[in-house]
């Protein structure tokens, strides 16, 4: 078994596509797919504890702060993985591809963590 994953809209679909081809068995689903493109932060992070999904986003200003608050408040936050903007597309992927084909989900809660490592 593999994380389970929710990219934000701001993830290349290079990426989403490297993935799916790389890691067997991928559970991923984008924002964009489950009604969630505009949405604000703190609602994306809720879908993503209700749903069991490690949030993929490059957005290291708002996620992590809106992150801490749901750990903070007793609410569920199954984790966050945060790329690292300056990093290529290949090596991000390499990461992720790392994390997702070899954890499970329940290892990430409450935590951020920036890509790669």
């Amino acid at each position: 078994m593999t994380v389970r994953l929710l990219t934000d809209e701001n993830i290349d679909g290079a990426l989403v596509t490297g993935l799916q081809r790389v890691v067997e068995e991928l559970d991923l689903v984008r924002v964009q797919d489950v009604g969630l493109r505009q949405a604000e932060d703190p609602a994306i992070l809720a879908w993503a504890a209700d749903a069991r999904r490690v949030l993929v986003t490059l957005d290291a200003k708002t996620i992590p702060g809106f992150a801490a608050d749901r750990v903070r408040s007793g609410l569920p936050m199954p984790g966050v993985f945060l790329l690292r903007r300056k990093t290529s597309l290949a090596v991000q992927l390499e990461a992720l591809a790392v994390v997702a084909g070899a954890t499970e989900t329940e290892e990430w809660d409450t935590r951020v963590v920036y890509l790669p490592l």
